[in-house]
């Protein structure tokens, strides 16, 4: 099978699946390496199509009508309030950035966009030697939130506001 037909394959599949697939099952099924797989994800999304990596795999992220970047300060203590909070009023949290003095802008990708996603997130954090991006600026960071309704927008700085943790200057 050629690259090209490879990718849309995979294309294909990612579009169709209900959960994340891992690069590794695509290499097992298309007989190729991991990092052949990889490097067709970076095509695709290079070609534009909307391709997020999660710590469950790849999955094929729906297009939103709107996009805005919230900023928040907290502690990881309150993690799990902030992101259930988000998830709860219906947007999807695409990232979290910080800005770094030295390296400038960091960026994490999450697609986040249930309690289902939060949790496996969550249990991800809880067990790996990984630290948060806001560890890194004294938990002050940003969020993309990409969402259909702007009143979902509303809804979720309030919920952030309520909590405490919304950061406006």
């Amino acid at each position: 099978m050629l690259g090209v037909e490879r990718q849309q394959a995979i294309k294909t599949e990612l579009i169709a699946a209900e959960t994340p697939i891992s690069a590794n099952t695509f290499a097992k099924k298309f007989g190729v390496s991991r990092q052949t797989i990889v490097g067709d994800i970076a095509l695709l999304r290079a070609a534009g199509e909307e391709i997020v990596s999660t710590t469950q795999g790849y999955r094929y992220q729906p297009g939103y009508a709107y996009s805005q970047i919230v900023v928040v300060q907290h502690n990881a203590e309150q993690m799990e309030a902030e992101l259930m909070a988000l998830v709860d009023v219906g947007v999807t949290i695409q990232n979290v950035q910080v800005e770094h003095p030295l390296y400038g802008l960091l960026k994490g990708e999450l697609a986040l966009d249930s309690r289902e996603t939060v949790e496996h997130f969550l249990k991800q954090y809880h067990t790996s030697q990984g630290a948060l991006l806001s560890s890194l600026t004294s938990g002050l960071h940003m969020h993309t939130l990409k969402y259909d309704q702007p009143e979902q927008l509303v809804q979720a700085k309030a919920k952030l506001a309520e909590l405490g943790i919304l950061y406006e200057n």
